[in-house]
């Protein structure tokens, strides 16, 4: 007999299915054992008549049964006369409690049992979202004419400079784990002119905050023949719309589950200069911020909540930071050459995504560098490409795991990372 999945027993009515699943839980009334079987989609309640033996929670079943509607059961439907074969036993209960609605259990010890934590209806339904955001950002731009890559995740200089990079043995030569694939998103627009990719990134950074980690997954993209920053950020913002309908489309059951309200993003998202915000935000605080030369996160938060107010939207973009602040590839503001052409675009007060117009003349770069003081040497591969020509390019990343606990409403970024690293943890 050819296995139904949970959420297919409504078109079964009367006819005998097979369901394959862990046993999520049971409990005895009168004479009646009630079993749930959870499996990919959902759950399904099995009656038996009597008492079965004791199987812990989690032990593989195959079961056979007659499909009946019973409106006071899950979903309405609920299977009789079952035949029950274990596939494979749990050897004992579950380290954390699966069968309630949420796990009761802290956050470092769901963590530490992710293996199974990660079995719980809500903890799959999170990053089933993260699942659906990740098709909807390859669709995304997939239809504008991009070309996915995959980067090398070892490498023989830092992206960016600074000492925030793992450092790894490669066979006898020093090498680093990538912060990021921005130099060769850059190298492939010469060959592409439009390029996306997914994958882990590294960063050493000694946070230990709810918003970071030392591994994450990094969406970018870069595309070439750009006219300024603002032709990037309107690639962003449909990259993002598309991941917001993909979260819908594809993750319908996941979202209904952990109720998240999933956004509109607007045809244009507002956007707002950083010294302009920075003087809205001192105005309405009294904090002196102006001048500094990033926001802290309570100023994203106000900023998150400013842009509700006055324009009705979960989104803000953010314009010309400080060059200071940006990696040594930025393009400054032509008219005011301490500032960018890069921005950020904010999410309900976090930012999420990170872009900008890059250099693409390879004089710019050596001068850029030799103000950075950063040797040219280990950059000579990615120098190369603009020695031989480059068009005005730019780019953006975006976190994925930031991404989806802003959308799911979880309070850590670790509650969306399968397996999370950071300063403490390197296992499961």
């Amino acid at each position: 007999m050819q296995r139904t999945y949970t959420d297919e027993l409504s078109g079964h009515v009367g006819r005998r299915v097979r369901l394959a699943g862990w046993l999520h839980h049971q409990r005895r009334l009168s004479r009646l054992t009630f079993l749930l079987l959870r499996d990919a989609r959902g759950l399904a309640q099995i009656v038996v008549d009597g008492e079965p033996p004791h199987w812990h929670a989690e032990t593989v079943l195959e079961v056979e049964g007659t499909v009946v509607a019973v409106e006071q059961a899950p979903g309405g439907i609920e299977l009789h006369d079952p035949e029950i074969r274990v596939v494979s036993p749990a050897a004992e209960p579950p380290p954390v409690e699966l069968r309630r609605p949420r796990l009761k259990e802290q956050l470092a010890t769901i963590l530490d049992h992710a293996p199974v934590a990660l079995r719980h209806p809500r903890e799959r339904a999170k990053l089933r979202i993260a699942a659906a955001s990740i098709a909807g950002f390859r669709g995304a731009l997939d239809r504008l004419g991009f070309v996915e890559i995959q980067t090398p995740k070892l490498v023989g200089a830092a992206t960016e400079g600074g000492a925030n990079v793992f450092a790894v043995d490669y066979f006898g030569r020093k090498a680093y784990l990538a912060q990021s694939p921005q130099l060769y998103k850059q190298i492939l627009v010469g060959v592409f002119e439009r390029v996306y990719t997914t994958g882990p990134a590294f960063r050493a950074e000694p946070h230990d905050t709810g918003r970071h980690l030392a591994e994450y997954v990094s969406l970018d993209a870069e595309l070439g023949f750009v006219r300024d920053h603002r032709d990037v950020m309107r690639v962003a913002r449909d990259t993002v719309a598309g991941m917001t309908d993909a979260v819908r489309d594809r993750a319908a059951d996941a979202v209904a589950l952990l109720d998240v309200d999933v956004p509109q993003v607007p045809a244009e998202i507002p956007s707002l200069d950083f010294v302009e915000a920075q003087e809205a935000i001192e105005r309405a605080t009294g904090e002196p911020v102006v001048g500094e030369p990033d926001f802290a996160p309570a100023h994203e938060r106000w900023l998150g909540e400013w842009v509700r107010a006055e324009h009705g939207s979960e989104f803000l973009f953010v314009t010309g930071y400080p060059m200071e602040k940006r990696p040594f590839y930025t393009y400054p503001d032509p008219e005011r050459p301490a500032f960018s052409r890069g921005f950020d675009l904010l999410f309900r007060g976090l930012e999420i995504v990170t872009g900008g117009q890059r250099l693409h003349r390879h004089e710019d770069y050596v001068a850029a560098l030799d103000e950075r003081g950063l040797d040219a040497a280990p950059f000579a591969g990615y120098l190369e490409a603009f020695r031989h020509g480059m068009p005005p390019h730019g780019g953006f990343a975006l976190g994925l795991e930031r991404w989806a606990a802003r959308l799911v409403g979880a309070a850590n970024v670790r509650e969306t990372a399968l397996f999370p690293r950071d300063r403490s943890r390197l296992l499961p």
